[in-house]
């Protein structure tokens, strides 16, 4: 009996040692493979171009027999912009990073500018003649405020968003709508809502 006691002894002892001597080989031989395979990947190039988006052109070395891919990350906010005034073929549609980057200027959502012209005038499709106000910005009793094109209206809307509403604690569009169009039983505020998750 105490000869199956050390044996079995023996064979823990062993197995302790047999696991504390393969494992950190192990660990280091998977390390190495790592290593040297990050080191092949890095060898893939990429080219970026900038324009309105951006570009990716990828070459894999000849040498290597795997695939990488690298994703970067751009601004797809003028092209969401775009697309949403080309499905619905707005007037607005040649404006459309201009529209993203007044709204930066102003720190406003670049959503917000068309999605009350996507409420006030159907995107610029039923507007007052010539006065390129696709917001309603101004209209009232006494007469209808007019731009000289759509670059001044987008740009005058943005900053009186931002100087008469943000600026003053009104940046949701529940908020807004409490001054922009106060009788509304909030309608205006749950469309333009809706216009802008479309823009997600």
């Amino acid at each position: 009996m105490p000869n199956i006691r050390k044996l079995k002894f023996t064979v823990t002892l062993f197995s302790i040692f047999f696991f504390f001597i393969t494992t950190p080989l192990i660990i280091s031989i998977s390390l190495f493979t790592l290593i040297a395979l990050d080191k092949n990947n890095n060898e893939t190039n990429v080219i970026v171009q900038n324009s309105a988006y951006t570009k990716i052109f990828a070459a894999l070395p000849d040498t290597s027999p795997t695939t990488s891919i690298k994703l970067i990350s751009s601004d797809a906010r003028g092209d969401i912009v775009k697309n949403y005034l080309e499905k619905y073929d707005s007037p607005l549609i040649p404006y459309a990073y201009y529209i993203v980057n007044v709204s930066d200027e102003n720190n406003i959502d670049f959503r917000l500018l068309t999605a009350i012209a996507r409420q006030e005038s159907n995107l610029c499709k039923y507007i007052p003649e010539n006065t390129y106000n696709c917001w309603g910005w101004g209209i009232h009793s006494q007469g209808t405020l007019a731009f000289a094109s759509y670059e001044e209206g987008i740009k005058t809307v943005t900053k009186g968003l931002k100087n008469d509403y943000y600026d003053k604690g009104f940046n949701t569009p529940e908020d807004i709508m409490k001054k922009y169009t106060p009788l509304s039983n909030g309608s205006w505020a749950e469309a333009v809502n809706q216009f802008m998750y479309e823009m997600e």
